[in-house]
């Protein structure tokens, strides 16, 4: 949350190691969102009603502008019921010391509802002549956002239905649920109801992948109901089509956006031994909004990244031929922010889309196809944390198919598998479809990398990509970065530019 003119970012962080137990709410503040200044923990077990654990939760801010912070405890009982804190001082724009009223739990699971699911309380949203929250939860497989309603923000009533559910998709963990502007990048508070659109994004226990879909929340009665074309869970839109997991908004009101953030999680470690998308780094924090056409959402990293941009090269009108790989010098490639438009000429050369592939998604496409099987428009892309003789290189690269009707897909792949020569490492191909107009003939994207994370961005920030990567001779200057085209069409750069990255001058010390 943005308070007392500093962002506060509050995490779920083990201070004995990065494994998964003694888990408190880490605190950290900046004013740029790129140098932090570690605080005390804001939270940690202490009472009875979260003696067993300090889970997920969110900031609200209420009105008077007073922070209050909901999360999730373990009871006694190792039942999961949702809390409540405050600070102690709200004067100090640091809010270093934080209370838990005794009149904690607000909520606990009734005797209809499964006590080891339900947690992570949402930001509050005022509707009604009510604070409204969602906590997520399951019932059997049927994953849900259970609704409750406060008028004074402490006796809370659930409501008789869920705010939204869906059959088959298991456990909803760190709902999410926010209006978006139908025109422009300006974000909302999260309590606007105006001429918007709402996002509910659930994070799926079984899958470690955040989902969402875009619809319609109708207060009155008090449900959310996603456009007709979108669906929930396995099959609808991720924001992010790699290692990022249990993502959370905000409203920023000092610039007016809403920004996004989530884990790069390890969804297994070099050594294997931390479970699944628990230890992590922070991916970059994104702004979010909703597209043009108002069917996804677009994210771009937030514009303060720019400001640790050091020795900058450029490219411009190269043309890359079948096989050439092309390598950009002059800034370090281990830690690099990378902007390129790729065009080509004609579409006439893109590949057949096999309709075998129509029961498979991207991930499992780009894994048949991979960057070395040469097609007609692509793979092009780049090579980023590549070793010199390409022993290891990640590519992260576009591929156009051509299907029925003369149309166009295209696929944007982040493909780990040739990331490292170290075995028993987790190497998936991820990829992402990019619903885009081929029109102008032309493909952008942006990848940001930091030794062993990649954030990629295709056209615009439709499709987004982080991968978690482990090379072992591609470290520190070591690493290049190229550029490549192993498809038949000819692929210019109409332009590149590429920057190393400086560390941030505080980096949570």
């Amino acid at each position: 949350m943005y308070f007392g003119g500093l962002y506060h970012f509050f995490y779920q962080y083990n201070p004995k190691g990065a494994v998964w137990g003694n888990i408190v709410w880490a605190h950290s503040v900046s004013k740029d969102l790129i140098n932090w200044q570690a605080l005390e923990p804001a939270i940690y077990p202490s009472k009875p009603f979260d003696i067993n654990g300090c889970w997920s939760g969110s900031a609200t801010l209420l009105p008077g502008n007073k922070p209050i912070i909901l999360y999730t405890g373990l009871d006694p009982e190792k039942r999961q019921v949702q809390n409540y804190a405050v600070p102690a001082n709200v004067s100090d724009p640091y809010l270093r010391k934080w209370v838990k009223p005794d009149n904690n739990p607000l909520v606990v699971p009734d005797a209809s509802m499964n006590a080891s699911q339900f947690r992570d309380p949402t930001t509050a949203w005022w509707s009604n002549g009510h604070w409204k929250m969602l906590v997520g939860g399951k019932r059997k497989h049927r994953g849900m956002a259970h609704l409750y309603r406060s008028k004074d923000f402490v006796y809370w009533v659930k409501a008789q239905h869920p705010l939204h559910s869906a059959p088959k998709t298991g456990m909803w963990e760190c709902p999410d649920f926010y209006p978006v502007s139908l025109k422009g990048k300006v974000g909302l508070d999260t309590s606007n109801n105006g001429d918007v659109k709402h996002v509910l994004k659930v994070s799926l226990d079984e899958t470690r992948y955040d989902y969402y879909t875009v619809g319609k929340y109708f207060p009155k009665q008090d449900r959310y109901v996603p456009d007709k074309e979108l669906v929930d869970g396995w099959a609808g839109l991720r924001y992010d089509y790699g290692n990022f997991y249990a993502s959370k908004t905000f409203f920023d009101p000092a610039k007016n956006r809403r920004i996004l953030w989530g884990w790069a999680n390890e969804s297994d470690t070099p050594n294997n031994d931390v479970e699944k998308g628990w230890a992590g780094v922070q991916a970059i924090p994104r702004t979010v909004w909703l597209s043009t056409d108002g069917k996804q959402l677009l994210q771009w990293p937030v514009e303060e990244l720019e400001t640790l941009r050091g020795q900058k090269v450029q490219m411009k009108n190269q043309n890359l031929k079948v096989g050439d790989h092309v390598e950009v010098k002059g800034i370090h490639a281990a830690q690099a922010d990378v902007e390129v438009i790729f065009s080509f000429k004609s579409l006439d050369k893109a590949e057949k889309f096999d309709p075998i592939w129509s029961n498979l998604d991207a991930q499992a496409i780009c894994g048949l196809t991979g960057s070395k099987i040469g097609g007609g428009i692509g793979p092009f892309g780049l090579l980023t944390l590549a070793s010199q003789n390409l022993e290891e290189f990640t590519p992260v690269f576009f591929r156009v198919f051509k299907t029925q009707g003369n149309k166009h897909k295209v696929l944007l792949c982040s493909d780990a598998r040739s990331s490292s020569l170290q075995d028993n490492l987790y190497k998936p191909s991820f990829a992402g479809f990019v619903d885009v107009d081929l029109s102008d003939k032309k493909l952008s994207l942006r990848s940001l990398i930091d030794h062993s994370v990649v954030e990629s961005f295709g056209a615009g920030g439709k499709t987004c990509i982080t991968s978690r990567v482990y090379p072992s001779l591609a470290v520190d200057n070591k690493a290049h970065l190229y550029v490549f085209n192993n498809g038949t069409e000819a692929v210019t750069i109409e332009s590149l530019d590429a920057w190393t990255m400086n560390a941030p001058k505080l980096m949570n010390q």
